[in-house]
């Protein structure tokens, strides 16, 4: 765990020095769990909305796209829930002074429990080598069978704890199982409380008229105070979506692990609506549909995997999570929800306006059943850098830092390296520049030794770097450099919209969907 640590934290550090994310207002000592994306963390964000985006609209017919305001009234939230309901159980530790979420506390230490069983199975394989069973090893070991039935009675008290909203039952919980404090090491805490997650602002010209409004916590209410104007206006019949990409905020009080888990932070949402009793069939086609998406980009199957709700929340009849392997273990980075028809109908009575389909086949009208797919563009952002950095161990004892981005996400697709500055080069070198740039983002470059600039774009996650040198000038060809494989090959310049355009397209990540 501690490695892993480790490359979690040069991972974060590599973000900083080679553009990425930065940390907000930092010239002003910073502005906690907020962050700014840089100039290659922008291109690589946008590229991942493109991906998600083109996904959505383009490969689904009944799918179509908005884009919500962020203040919207405020009895929008009333309807929701958030105002009642949108809370995390807190607690404080009296010698630290700091504040935790209490679930999180308790899903750590289960955390912990499950990374000794890990530890023992790592072991005992390489112990045993291609004879280990490890079925067999969890069945039989006696370290790990203790620490199975512990991490099973933690988590049936906490689950039922959470189910209850039994918030002493959370407090004893951490202190029956001595969990202390990360910072002080003590453990010394206060009762666990609730704590709402919306900012509050006001809204109005002077201080008599004005009302409060939130910034929205989530993206999806704005798809639902909509759904009539855009089955209209879009001629839309059931089964149909609509999706969104937009900012949202949430008081996160326990904001961690980089970008993970931010107070201001951007979602990728789709609300697919369908006929009553026909939910779960389509709770089951996104589900499945959504990890295909996350799998085609090549990051690696072994990565993911489904996690089902056992605590539903009380507008659902089925949900799951897609997670991916961070460096902390395996987090949620999407949730696939049957919402049933809970959010039009709360808006139906809230508004007093008729909220139904009326259902040409059937000959009747009713409320829709909801299926919602919502990724988080920021942690889907950091599943890919996780995945894509490698500290390499190269032949001859030299080392290399590189990014091995899916290329159709990469900020940069090819960088122009003229060998010297001089001899008709650079100029040569932009002028493949200017027919590559129409159809592909490019980098110029001429510091240094092209070694050093092809470290530098290895750093970056740049696919192929160009190189122009002499011969160049004399028959029109380059150096064309792979990323991954080091491996250089002589192409004719005419030959290069072809090549990259075969390994960066966006358009065959998405061929790999149909």
């Amino acid at each position: 765990m501690a490695k892993q640590e480790d490359v979690f934290k040069k991972i974060v550090s590599h973000a900083k020095e080679y553009g990425f994310v930065f940390p907000s207002s930092e010239i002003y000592d910073g502005l906690g769990a907020v962050y700014d994306y840089a100039q290659n963390g922008v291109e690589l964000k946008n590229n991942i909305k493109r991906y998600w985006w083109e996904a959505m609209t383009l490969l689904h017919e009944n799918i179509v796209g908005i884009d919500s305001a962020i203040f919207m009234h405020p009895t929008i939230w009333k309807a929701s829930g958030h105002v009642d309901a949108f809370n995390d159980p807190l607690i404080d530790n009296r010698d630290s002074k700091k504040r935790y979420r209490a679930d999180v506390l308790i899903e750590d230490e289960i955390a912990k429990i499950e990374e000794k069983m890990n530890k023992e199975c790592e072991k005992a394989a390489k112990r045993f080598g291609d004879k280990f069973d490890e079925a067999m090893f969890r069945q039989t070991n006696p370290r790990v069978l203790e620490n199975q039935k512990k991490r099973d009675e933690l988590h049936a008290r906490y689950e039922k704890a959470m189910n209850d909203n039994d918030l002493a039952e959370l407090k004893q919980i951490i202190v029956d199982y001595e969990i202390v404090d990360p910072v002080s090491g003590t453990k010394n805490w206060t009762d666990v409380r609730q704590f709402n997650l919306m900012f509050k602002t006001q809204m109005g010209s002077s201080a008599d008229s004005t009302m409060d409004v939130y910034l929205r916590p989530e993206t999806a209410q704005g798809i639902f105070v909509n759904f009539l104007n855009v089955q209209k206006t879009g001629r839309m019949r059931i089964p149909f979506g609509i999706a969104q990409i937009g900012k949202a905020f949430r008081n996160e009080i326990v904001a961690r692990q980089f970008i993970f888990r931010m107070r201001e932070f951007e979602q990728m949402e789709m609300q697919f609506f369908v006929r009553p009793g026909e939910e779960l069939k389509w709770f089951e086609f996104w589900r499945e549909t959504r990890l295909r998406w996350h799998k085609a980009l090549g990051l690696g199957d072994e990565k993911y995997r489904f996690h089902d709700h056992e605590k539903l929340a009380h507008y659902a009849n089925a949900a799951t999570d897609i997670e991916f392997k961070m460096p902390f273990g395996f987090k949620e980075v999407e949730g696939i929800h049957s919402r049933t028809d809970f959010d039009l109908s709360q808006h139906a009575k809230y508004s007093g306006k008729k909220i139904q389909y009326f259902d040409a086949e059937l000959n009747e009208s009713y409320t829709p059943y909801v299926i919602e797919t919502s990724i988080g563009v920021d942690r889907m952002f950091l599943s890919v850098m996780c995945s894509s950095y490698e500290d390499q161990q190269l032949e001859g004892g030299d080392t290399r830092v590189v990014l091995h981005l899916p290329k159709a996400l990469a900020p940069i697709k090819c960088a122009i390296l003229p060998l010297v500055r001089k001899d008709g080069m650079p100029e040569k070198a932009h002028e493949i520049m200017n027919m590559l740039k129409f159809d592909f983002a490019c980098y110029y470059e001429d510091k240094d030794t092209v070694g050093k600039r092809y470290r530098r774009q290895d750093a970056i996650g740049t696919p192929y770097c160009i190189t122009v040198d002499g011969q160049t000038l004399e028959d029109n060809t380059v150096t064309l450099r792979d990323r991954d494989t080091m491996q250089q090959q002589r192409v004719a310049i005419a030959d290069l919209p072809a090549i990259i355009s075969q390994e960066c397209s966006l358009n065959n990540v998405l061929r790999k969907l149909m």
